[in-house]
Protein backbone atom coordinates (compact mmCIF):
# COMPACT_ATOMS: atom_id res chain seq x y z
CA UNK A 1 0.00 0.00 0.00
CA UNK A 2 2.90 2.11 0.78
CA UNK A 3 4.60 1.92 -2.60
CA UNK A 4 1.03 2.56 -4.37
CA UNK A 5 0.74 5.91 -2.70
CA UNK A 6 4.27 6.82 -3.03
CA UNK A 7 4.29 6.14 -6.69
CA UNK A 8 0.95 8.01 -6.94
CA UNK A 9 2.89 11.08 -4.82
CA UNK A 10 5.61 10.78 -7.44
CA UNK A 11 3.75 10.72 -10.43
CA UNK A 12 1.79 13.52 -9.50
CA UNK A 13 4.84 15.57 -8.39
CA UNK A 14 5.98 14.83 -12.01
CA UNK A 15 2.60 16.72 -13.33
CA UNK A 16 2.86 19.22 -11.03
CA UNK A 17 6.46 20.48 -11.93
CA UNK A 18 5.80 20.08 -15.59
CA UNK A 19 2.73 21.98 -15.30
CA UNK A 20 4.83 25.08 -13.34
CA UNK A 21 7.57 24.38 -16.18
CA UNK A 22 5.46 24.91 -18.97
CA UNK A 23 3.61 27.44 -17.43
CA UNK A 24 6.53 29.84 -16.02
CA UNK A 25 7.92 29.50 -19.30
CA UNK A 26 4.77 31.22 -20.66
CA UNK A 27 5.12 33.83 -17.93
CA UNK A 28 8.86 34.77 -18.49
CA UNK A 29 8.26 35.40 -22.64
CA UNK A 30 4.91 37.22 -22.10
CA UNK A 31 6.28 40.44 -22.85
CA UNK A 32 7.25 38.99 -26.05
CA UNK A 33 4.51 37.73 -27.17
CA UNK A 34 2.22 40.45 -26.08
CA UNK A 35 4.83 42.80 -28.41
CA UNK A 36 4.10 40.35 -31.54
CA UNK A 37 0.60 40.31 -31.20
CA UNK A 38 0.66 43.95 -31.02
CA UNK A 39 2.93 43.91 -33.99
CA UNK A 40 0.24 41.37 -35.86
CA UNK A 41 -2.73 43.68 -35.19
CA UNK A 42 -1.11 46.91 -36.46
CA UNK A 43 -0.61 44.97 -39.56
CA UNK A 44 -4.18 43.45 -39.88
CA UNK A 45 -3.56 41.79 -42.61
CA UNK A 46 -6.37 40.45 -45.04
CA UNK A 47 -7.34 36.44 -46.11
CA UNK A 48 -4.66 35.09 -48.17
CA UNK A 49 -2.49 38.09 -47.88
CA UNK A 50 -1.00 37.83 -44.16
CA UNK A 51 2.62 37.44 -45.49
CA UNK A 52 4.20 39.77 -42.48
CA UNK A 53 2.22 38.27 -40.13
CA UNK A 54 3.52 34.77 -41.47
CA UNK A 55 6.89 35.82 -41.97
CA UNK A 56 6.79 36.84 -38.12
CA UNK A 57 5.56 33.80 -36.48
CA UNK A 58 7.73 31.60 -39.04
CA UNK A 59 11.00 33.34 -37.91
CA UNK A 60 10.22 33.19 -34.24
CA UNK A 61 9.38 29.29 -34.78
CA UNK A 62 12.67 28.63 -36.43
CA UNK A 63 14.62 30.96 -33.77
CA UNK A 64 13.02 28.21 -31.30
CA UNK A 65 14.61 24.86 -33.39
CA UNK A 66 11.86 24.18 -35.45
CA UNK A 67 12.13 23.47 -39.44
CA UNK A 68 9.34 25.01 -41.05
CA UNK A 69 7.72 24.33 -44.33
CA UNK A 70 6.03 27.91 -46.25
CA UNK A 71 3.42 27.58 -48.93
CA UNK A 72 1.74 24.52 -47.92
CA UNK A 73 -1.65 23.63 -50.01
CA UNK A 74 -0.55 25.96 -52.74
CA UNK A 75 -0.76 29.11 -50.30
CA UNK A 76 2.21 31.42 -49.69
CA UNK A 77 0.73 32.59 -46.17
CA UNK A 78 0.18 28.88 -44.86
CA UNK A 79 2.82 26.73 -43.56
CA UNK A 80 3.67 23.88 -41.09
CA UNK A 81 6.86 24.02 -38.02
CA UNK A 82 7.67 20.99 -36.97
CA UNK A 83 9.83 19.85 -34.12
CA UNK A 84 10.38 16.05 -32.30
CA UNK A 85 10.01 12.81 -34.51
CA UNK A 86 7.62 9.73 -34.00
CA UNK A 87 4.29 9.20 -32.11
CA UNK A 88 2.15 10.86 -31.32
CA UNK A 89 1.98 13.58 -33.64
CA UNK A 90 0.38 16.65 -31.92
CA UNK A 91 -1.24 19.66 -33.80
CA UNK A 92 -1.57 23.35 -33.03
CA UNK A 93 -3.65 25.83 -35.08
CA UNK A 94 -2.77 29.20 -35.99
CA UNK A 95 -5.01 31.32 -37.19
CA UNK A 96 -3.97 34.81 -38.67
CA UNK A 97 -5.93 37.18 -40.80
CA UNK A 98 -8.36 40.19 -40.10
CA UNK A 99 -11.85 41.65 -40.89
CA UNK A 100 -12.54 45.13 -43.21
CA UNK A 101 -13.93 47.79 -42.28
CA UNK A 102 -12.57 47.16 -38.66
CA UNK A 103 -9.80 49.61 -38.73
CA UNK A 104 -9.97 50.86 -34.89
CA UNK A 105 -7.40 52.28 -32.20
CA UNK A 106 -7.20 50.47 -28.29
CA UNK A 107 -9.50 52.86 -26.70
CA UNK A 108 -13.12 51.95 -25.41
CA UNK A 109 -14.56 54.57 -28.20
CA UNK A 110 -15.58 54.06 -31.74
CA UNK A 111 -12.15 55.79 -33.77
CA UNK A 112 -11.42 54.33 -37.24
CA UNK A 113 -8.09 54.68 -38.07
CA UNK A 114 -8.96 54.39 -41.72
CA UNK A 115 -11.57 54.39 -43.86
CA UNK A 116 -12.68 51.11 -44.53
CA UNK A 117 -9.25 49.44 -43.08
CA UNK A 118 -9.03 45.92 -41.72
CA UNK A 119 -8.75 45.29 -38.00
CA UNK A 120 -8.31 41.85 -35.63
CA UNK A 121 -12.34 42.15 -35.07
CA UNK A 122 -12.10 38.08 -34.72
CA UNK A 123 -8.40 38.50 -32.59
CA UNK A 124 -6.50 36.27 -34.95
CA UNK A 125 -3.71 38.42 -34.05
CA UNK A 126 -3.95 36.87 -30.23
CA UNK A 127 -4.66 33.36 -32.02
CA UNK A 128 -1.59 32.92 -34.06
CA UNK A 129 0.92 34.18 -31.27
CA UNK A 130 -0.67 32.71 -28.69
CA UNK A 131 -0.84 29.37 -30.57
CA UNK A 132 2.94 29.95 -31.30
CA UNK A 133 3.93 30.39 -27.51
CA UNK A 134 1.94 26.80 -26.99
CA UNK A 135 3.97 25.06 -29.60
CA UNK A 136 7.22 26.84 -28.02
CA UNK A 137 6.75 25.76 -24.77
CA UNK A 138 5.76 22.27 -25.38
CA UNK A 139 8.77 21.99 -26.97
CA UNK A 140 10.66 23.67 -24.69
CA UNK A 141 9.61 21.06 -21.93
CA UNK A 142 9.37 18.37 -24.36
CA UNK A 143 13.50 19.30 -25.04
CA UNK A 144 14.40 19.35 -21.70
CA UNK A 145 12.74 16.19 -20.53
CA UNK A 146 13.45 14.18 -23.48
CA UNK A 147 10.20 13.66 -24.67
CA UNK A 148 9.09 11.76 -27.45
CA UNK A 149 6.65 12.34 -30.38
CA UNK A 150 6.25 15.42 -32.88
CA UNK A 151 5.08 18.52 -32.30
CA UNK A 152 2.83 20.57 -35.63
CA UNK A 153 2.39 24.46 -35.72
CA UNK A 154 0.07 24.77 -38.80
CA UNK A 155 -0.28 28.44 -39.76
CA UNK A 156 -3.79 28.73 -41.10
CA UNK A 157 -4.39 31.69 -43.24
CA UNK A 158 -8.24 33.36 -44.40
CA UNK A 159 -10.67 31.52 -41.71
CA UNK A 160 -12.97 34.43 -42.83
CA UNK A 161 -15.75 34.60 -44.94
CA UNK A 162 -15.08 32.93 -48.36
CA UNK A 163 -11.39 32.04 -47.53
CA UNK A 164 -11.67 28.33 -45.84
CA UNK A 165 -7.95 28.31 -45.65
CA UNK A 166 -8.43 24.64 -43.20
CA UNK A 167 -10.52 23.13 -46.46
CA UNK A 168 -7.49 22.93 -49.03
CA UNK A 169 -5.07 22.19 -46.27
CA UNK A 170 -6.95 19.34 -45.28
CA UNK A 171 -7.40 18.21 -49.15
CA UNK A 172 -3.53 18.94 -49.18
CA UNK A 173 -3.24 16.12 -46.23
CA UNK A 174 -1.48 18.61 -43.85
CA UNK A 175 -3.46 16.35 -41.22
CA UNK A 176 -3.48 12.72 -42.14
CA UNK A 177 -0.34 11.77 -39.86
CA UNK A 178 -1.47 13.78 -37.04
CA UNK A 179 -2.82 12.53 -34.10
CA UNK A 180 -4.72 15.21 -32.43
CA UNK A 181 -5.59 18.68 -33.04
CA UNK A 182 -6.07 21.30 -30.59
CA UNK A 183 -6.85 24.73 -30.64
CA UNK A 184 -8.49 27.93 -29.15
CA UNK A 185 -10.52 31.42 -30.05
CA UNK A 186 -10.36 34.86 -28.47
CA UNK A 187 -13.59 35.44 -26.95
CA UNK A 188 -15.39 37.12 -24.28
CA UNK A 189 -15.57 34.41 -21.74
CA UNK A 190 -13.63 30.73 -20.81
CA UNK A 191 -15.04 27.71 -22.06
CA UNK A 192 -13.53 24.35 -23.47
CA UNK A 193 -17.13 22.63 -23.34
CA UNK A 194 -17.21 20.58 -26.72
CA UNK A 195 -19.46 22.77 -29.38
CA UNK A 196 -21.13 21.89 -32.63
CA UNK A 197 -21.01 24.36 -35.29
CA UNK A 198 -22.84 25.18 -38.84
CA UNK A 199 -21.92 23.49 -42.18
CA UNK A 200 -21.35 26.04 -44.54
CA UNK A 201 -21.43 27.25 -48.10
CA UNK A 202 -20.56 30.51 -49.86
CA UNK A 203 -22.18 30.51 -53.55
CA UNK A 204 -22.04 33.28 -56.14
CA UNK A 205 -24.83 33.48 -58.06
CA UNK A 206 -24.79 35.42 -61.77
CA UNK A 207 -27.33 36.01 -63.76
CA UNK A 208 -26.82 37.56 -68.00
CA UNK A 209 -29.69 39.32 -69.48
CA UNK A 210 -29.89 41.39 -72.21
CA UNK A 211 -29.10 45.39 -72.15
CA UNK A 212 -31.47 47.77 -73.08
CA UNK A 213 -32.97 51.36 -73.28
CA UNK A 214 -34.58 51.24 -69.84
CA UNK A 215 -37.52 53.79 -71.16
CA UNK A 216 -37.42 53.85 -74.82
CA UNK A 217 -36.76 50.32 -75.46
CA UNK A 218 -37.53 48.08 -71.97
CA UNK A 219 -39.19 45.17 -74.02
CA UNK A 220 -35.96 44.87 -76.03
CA UNK A 221 -34.10 44.16 -72.23
CA UNK A 222 -33.96 41.18 -70.62
CA UNK A 223 -32.80 42.15 -67.06
CA UNK A 224 -30.22 40.42 -64.71
CA UNK A 225 -31.28 41.91 -61.61
CA UNK A 226 -34.85 41.43 -61.98
CA UNK A 227 -33.55 37.61 -61.66
CA UNK A 228 -32.21 38.45 -58.60
CA UNK A 229 -34.81 40.02 -57.21
CA UNK A 230 -37.28 37.07 -57.92
CA UNK A 231 -34.68 34.70 -56.46
CA UNK A 232 -33.82 36.62 -53.26
CA UNK A 233 -38.02 36.55 -52.59
CA UNK A 234 -38.43 32.73 -54.24
CA UNK A 235 -35.51 32.19 -50.82
CA UNK A 236 -37.41 33.97 -49.03
CA UNK A 237 -40.74 32.55 -49.08
CA UNK A 238 -38.40 29.25 -48.67
CA UNK A 239 -37.87 30.21 -44.94
CA UNK A 240 -41.36 29.40 -43.96
CA UNK A 241 -40.22 25.60 -44.74
CA UNK A 242 -36.86 25.23 -43.46
CA UNK A 243 -35.79 23.88 -39.83
CA UNK A 244 -35.49 26.90 -37.08
CA UNK A 245 -31.69 26.11 -37.04
CA UNK A 246 -30.95 26.63 -41.00
CA UNK A 247 -29.65 30.19 -41.86
CA UNK A 248 -29.90 31.78 -45.40
CA UNK A 249 -28.32 34.97 -45.81
CA UNK A 250 -27.78 36.93 -49.05
CA UNK A 251 -26.06 40.47 -50.64
CA UNK A 252 -26.38 41.51 -54.17
CA UNK A 253 -23.12 42.41 -55.52
CA UNK A 254 -23.80 43.62 -58.21
CA UNK A 255 -27.16 45.01 -59.87
CA UNK A 256 -26.47 47.38 -62.86
CA UNK A 257 -24.30 50.62 -63.64
CA UNK A 258 -27.27 52.90 -64.11
CA UNK A 259 -30.96 52.80 -63.42
CA UNK A 260 -31.90 54.12 -67.11
CA UNK A 261 -30.09 50.74 -68.92
CA UNK A 262 -31.65 47.07 -68.68
CA UNK A 263 -28.92 45.46 -66.05
CA UNK A 264 -27.12 42.72 -68.24
CA UNK A 265 -25.28 41.46 -65.13
CA UNK A 266 -26.21 41.41 -61.76
CA UNK A 267 -25.00 38.61 -58.94
CA UNK A 268 -25.70 38.31 -55.61
CA UNK A 269 -24.12 36.50 -52.86
CA UNK A 270 -25.78 33.73 -50.60
CA UNK A 271 -24.53 31.82 -47.66
CA UNK A 272 -26.42 29.04 -46.53
CA UNK A 273 -25.44 26.89 -43.14
CA UNK A 274 -27.11 24.18 -41.69
CA UNK A 275 -25.64 21.72 -38.85
CA UNK A 276 -24.83 19.05 -41.02
CA UNK A 277 -22.94 18.59 -43.91
CA UNK A 278 -26.17 16.48 -45.08
CA UNK A 279 -28.99 19.19 -44.44
CA UNK A 280 -27.12 21.52 -45.83
CA UNK A 281 -27.06 19.73 -49.23
CA UNK A 282 -30.52 19.89 -48.99
CA UNK A 283 -31.02 22.90 -48.18
CA UNK A 284 -28.86 24.70 -50.94
CA UNK A 285 -30.20 22.14 -53.65
CA UNK A 286 -33.12 24.08 -52.62
CA UNK A 287 -31.54 27.42 -53.05
CA UNK A 288 -30.11 26.56 -56.47
CA UNK A 289 -33.30 25.38 -57.86
CA UNK A 290 -34.43 29.17 -57.12
CA UNK A 291 -31.89 30.90 -58.99
CA UNK A 292 -32.67 28.44 -61.91
CA UNK A 293 -36.33 29.13 -61.89
CA UNK A 294 -35.58 33.22 -61.87
CA UNK A 295 -33.34 32.75 -64.82
CA UNK A 296 -36.27 31.13 -66.36
CA UNK A 297 -38.92 33.21 -65.48
CA UNK A 298 -37.01 36.37 -67.02
CA UNK A 299 -35.63 34.56 -70.01
CA UNK A 300 -31.82 35.29 -68.23
CA UNK A 301 -29.03 32.56 -67.90
CA UNK A 302 -27.80 31.61 -64.38
CA UNK A 303 -24.46 30.40 -63.37
CA UNK A 304 -22.84 29.83 -60.06
CA UNK A 305 -19.64 29.30 -58.55
CA UNK A 306 -19.17 27.59 -55.22
CA UNK A 307 -16.55 29.72 -53.42
CA UNK A 308 -16.42 28.33 -50.26
CA UNK A 309 -17.29 25.17 -48.31
CA UNK A 310 -17.25 24.27 -44.93
CA UNK A 311 -18.24 21.36 -42.10
CA UNK A 312 -20.09 21.63 -38.75
CA UNK A 313 -17.54 21.02 -36.13
CA UNK A 314 -17.43 17.37 -34.72
CA UNK A 315 -16.93 17.73 -31.01
CA UNK A 316 -14.82 15.46 -29.44
CA UNK A 317 -15.13 14.66 -25.34
CA UNK A 318 -12.38 13.06 -24.72
CA UNK A 319 -9.88 16.05 -25.55
CA UNK A 320 -12.42 18.16 -24.22
CA UNK A 321 -12.50 17.22 -20.65
CA UNK A 322 -8.74 16.71 -20.91
CA UNK A 323 -8.56 20.54 -21.92
CA UNK A 324 -11.43 21.62 -19.52
CA UNK A 325 -9.25 20.13 -16.83
CA UNK A 326 -6.52 22.40 -17.82
CA UNK A 327 -8.49 25.56 -18.53
CA UNK A 328 -9.56 25.11 -14.92
CA UNK A 329 -5.94 25.24 -13.19
CA UNK A 330 -4.93 28.14 -15.17
CA UNK A 331 -7.71 30.19 -14.69
CA UNK A 332 -9.20 33.21 -16.10
CA UNK A 333 -8.58 36.91 -16.47
CA UNK A 334 -8.43 39.46 -13.55
CA UNK A 335 -8.61 42.78 -14.19
CA UNK A 336 -6.51 45.78 -12.77
CA UNK A 337 -8.23 48.78 -12.00
CA UNK A 338 -7.24 50.79 -15.45
CA UNK A 339 -8.64 47.56 -17.45
CA UNK A 340 -12.04 47.75 -15.47
CA UNK A 341 -12.20 51.24 -16.42
CA UNK A 342 -11.57 50.87 -19.81
CA UNK A 343 -14.18 47.63 -19.73
CA UNK A 344 -16.82 49.88 -17.92
CA UNK A 345 -16.39 52.58 -20.64
CA UNK A 346 -16.12 50.13 -23.67
CA UNK A 347 -19.47 48.24 -21.82
CA UNK A 348 -21.37 51.54 -22.47
CA UNK A 349 -21.41 51.37 -26.66
CA UNK A 350 -22.51 47.89 -26.80
CA UNK A 351 -26.74 47.34 -27.85
CA UNK A 352 -28.00 44.60 -25.20
CA UNK A 353 -30.22 43.79 -22.87
CA UNK A 354 -28.05 42.07 -20.64
CA UNK A 355 -24.68 41.53 -20.32
CA UNK A 356 -22.38 38.99 -18.43
CA UNK A 357 -20.61 40.79 -15.18
CA UNK A 358 -16.75 41.31 -15.60
CA UNK A 359 -15.82 39.40 -13.02
CA UNK A 360 -17.24 36.73 -15.64
CA UNK A 361 -13.92 37.20 -17.44
CA UNK A 362 -12.25 35.21 -14.44
CA UNK A 363 -14.72 32.63 -14.02
CA UNK A 364 -14.00 29.27 -16.11
CA UNK A 365 -17.81 27.75 -17.65
CA UNK A 366 -18.41 24.86 -16.52
CA UNK A 367 -18.00 21.88 -18.83
CA UNK A 368 -21.31 21.39 -20.58
CA UNK A 369 -22.01 18.45 -23.54
CA UNK A 370 -24.29 18.96 -26.52
CA UNK A 371 -23.37 22.76 -26.78
CA UNK A 372 -24.11 24.23 -30.81
CA UNK A 373 -23.31 27.41 -31.91
CA UNK A 374 -25.24 29.13 -35.20
CA UNK A 375 -21.72 30.43 -36.27
CA UNK A 376 -19.41 28.20 -38.73
CA UNK A 377 -15.51 27.47 -38.98
CA UNK A 378 -12.99 26.17 -41.24
CA UNK A 379 -11.52 24.08 -38.35
CA UNK A 380 -14.60 21.97 -38.85
CA UNK A 381 -13.23 20.34 -41.62
CA UNK A 382 -10.24 19.24 -39.61
CA UNK A 383 -12.04 17.58 -37.14
CA UNK A 384 -13.59 15.12 -39.53
CA UNK A 385 -10.72 13.75 -40.44
CA UNK A 386 -8.68 14.03 -37.06
CA UNK A 387 -9.72 14.41 -33.05
CA UNK A 388 -9.79 18.03 -32.10
CA UNK A 389 -10.81 20.30 -29.38
CA UNK A 390 -10.47 24.05 -28.77
CA UNK A 391 -11.21 26.75 -26.32
CA UNK A 392 -12.06 30.18 -25.79
CA UNK A 393 -10.78 32.75 -23.01
CA UNK A 394 -12.02 36.08 -22.00
CA UNK A 395 -9.74 38.26 -24.30
CA UNK A 396 -12.72 41.01 -24.75
CA UNK A 397 -14.26 42.26 -21.98
CA UNK A 398 -17.32 40.26 -20.79
CA UNK A 399 -20.81 41.28 -23.70
CA UNK A 400 -18.28 42.49 -26.55
CA UNK A 401 -19.54 40.69 -29.84
CA UNK A 402 -16.94 38.96 -32.29
CA UNK A 403 -16.73 41.03 -35.76
CA UNK A 404 -16.88 44.65 -33.61
CA UNK A 405 -15.21 47.47 -33.45
CA UNK A 406 -14.93 46.40 -29.65
CA UNK A 407 -13.31 43.26 -29.96
CA UNK A 408 -10.13 44.97 -32.26
CA UNK A 409 -10.12 47.30 -29.28
CA UNK A 410 -9.75 44.57 -27.24
CA UNK A 411 -7.60 42.83 -28.65
CA UNK A 412 -4.66 45.64 -28.97
CA UNK A 413 -4.59 45.97 -25.26
CA UNK A 414 -3.87 44.14 -21.93
CA UNK A 415 -7.20 42.43 -21.59
CA UNK A 416 -6.54 40.51 -24.93
CA UNK A 417 -2.69 39.48 -23.73
CA UNK A 418 -4.08 38.32 -20.99
CA UNK A 419 -6.92 36.38 -22.33
CA UNK A 420 -4.17 34.91 -25.22
CA UNK A 421 -1.83 33.62 -23.10
CA UNK A 422 -3.95 32.06 -21.05
CA UNK A 423 -5.29 30.19 -23.46
CA UNK A 424 -1.27 29.52 -24.89
CA UNK A 425 -0.63 27.75 -21.08
CA UNK A 426 -3.96 25.41 -21.33
CA UNK A 427 -2.86 23.86 -25.15
CA UNK A 428 0.39 23.44 -23.90
CA UNK A 429 -0.72 21.87 -20.63
CA UNK A 430 -3.49 19.54 -22.98
CA UNK A 431 -0.57 18.69 -25.36
CA UNK A 432 1.75 17.56 -22.29
CA UNK A 433 -1.09 15.14 -21.69
CA UNK A 434 -1.32 14.65 -24.92
CA UNK A 435 2.51 13.08 -25.24
CA UNK A 436 2.18 11.59 -21.68
CA UNK A 437 -0.88 9.86 -22.31
CA UNK A 438 -1.16 7.27 -25.16
CA UNK A 439 -4.30 6.33 -23.83
CA UNK A 440 -5.89 9.83 -24.10
CA UNK A 441 -4.80 10.20 -28.28
CA UNK A 442 -6.14 6.74 -28.70
CA UNK A 443 -8.99 7.16 -27.00
CA UNK A 444 -9.63 10.42 -29.49
CA UNK A 445 -9.43 8.63 -31.94
CA UNK A 446 -12.02 5.64 -31.27
CA UNK A 447 -14.43 8.71 -30.21
CA UNK A 448 -13.85 10.51 -33.76
CA UNK A 449 -14.41 6.90 -35.81
CA UNK A 450 -17.77 6.46 -33.65
CA UNK A 451 -18.80 9.97 -33.84
CA UNK A 452 -18.37 9.85 -38.17
CA UNK A 453 -19.62 6.40 -38.73
CA UNK A 454 -16.13 4.54 -38.58
CA UNK A 455 -13.01 5.08 -39.67
CA UNK A 456 -13.41 4.72 -44.02
CA UNK A 457 -14.90 8.02 -43.51
CA UNK A 458 -13.51 9.95 -46.99
CA UNK A 459 -13.19 13.90 -46.52
CA UNK A 460 -14.84 15.90 -49.34
CA UNK A 461 -14.37 19.62 -49.39
CA UNK A 462 -18.08 21.44 -48.84
CA UNK A 463 -16.31 23.97 -51.84
CA UNK A 464 -15.74 21.18 -54.73
CA UNK A 465 -12.08 21.40 -56.24
CA UNK A 466 -11.78 24.49 -56.47
CA UNK A 467 -8.42 25.99 -55.83
CA UNK A 468 -7.85 28.45 -52.56
CA UNK A 469 -9.67 31.64 -53.59
CA UNK A 470 -6.06 33.74 -52.99
CA UNK A 471 -7.64 37.28 -54.35
CA UNK A 472 -11.09 37.02 -52.31
CA UNK A 473 -9.97 39.77 -49.89
CA UNK A 474 -7.98 41.75 -53.11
Amino acid sequence: MKKVVFLFCLIFAGNLFAQNEIVSHLDQNFTKYTQMSDQIWQWAEPGYLEEKTSALLIKELEANGFSVKKGVGEMTTAFVATYGSGYPTIGILAEMDALPGLSQEAIPTRKAKALNGYGHGCGHNLFGVGSVAAAISTKAWMEKNKIKGTIKLIGTPAEEGAGGGKTYLVQAGVFKDIDAVINWHPGDNNNASPNSSLAYRVTNFTFEGLAAHASAAPEKGRSALDAVEAMNYMVNLMREHISPETRIHYVIKNGGLTSNIVPDYAMVEYTVRHPSAKGLEEVWNRVQKAAQAAALGTETKMSFEIMAGLYNLLPNETLAKAMQKNLEIVGGVKFTTEEKKFAEDIRKTVFSSSLATLESADQIKPYTSGLATPASTDVGDVSWVVPTAGLSTATWVPGVPAHSWQAVACNGMSIGHKGMINAAKTMALTAKDLFSDADLVEKSKEELYKMRGGKDFEYKSLAGDRKPPLDYRK
